[in-house]
């Protein structure tokens, strides 16, 4: 992972981390994370179909670093492949310390995404098709 986030684009999402979000030790917990890295993947996604979209894989997750209370997070998402019904993603998520410095941006984890276009009974459908 780079030491900052990508230059030029904005985040998908950006979220502050509130206290009902905490582990028991008192960090965000994981899942929340992965919650709003499979959110982002889907925003992403939507620009490609505009009808529904599922998360069909997500690579092996480390977190390197833990997320507080009060801390903002970005999920940054970059298109790696467009596939007939499939859109796969890079999805990079940073944490600016509640206290840090303007521009302090911490790394937490990465993932790569992939989301299918699907019909009304759950089958792939081209992301053409809404």
């Amino acid at each position: 992972m780079s030491e900052e986030p990508p230059k030029g684009t904005e985040p998908t999402i950006r979220q502050l981390m509130m206290p009902k979000d905490t582990n028991a030790l008192g960090t965000i917990f994981g899942g929340v994370i992965l919650s709003q890295i499979d959110q982002a993947a889907a925003i992403a996604a939507h620009r490609y179909h505009h009808g529904r979209v599922v998360t069909v894989a997500m690579d092996e997750i480390e977190f390197k670093k833990p997320v507080f209370v009060g801390d903002v997070v970005s999920y940054y998402v970059k298109i790696t492949k467009i596939g007939n019904s499939s859109v796969t993603m890079d999805v990079s998520v940073w944490a600016q310390r509640q206290f840090a410095e303007e521009d302090d941006y911490i790394p937490v984890t990465e993932a790569s995404v992939t989301m299918v276009a699907v019909d009304d009974k759950c089958k792939p459908i081209s992301l053409s098709e809404s």
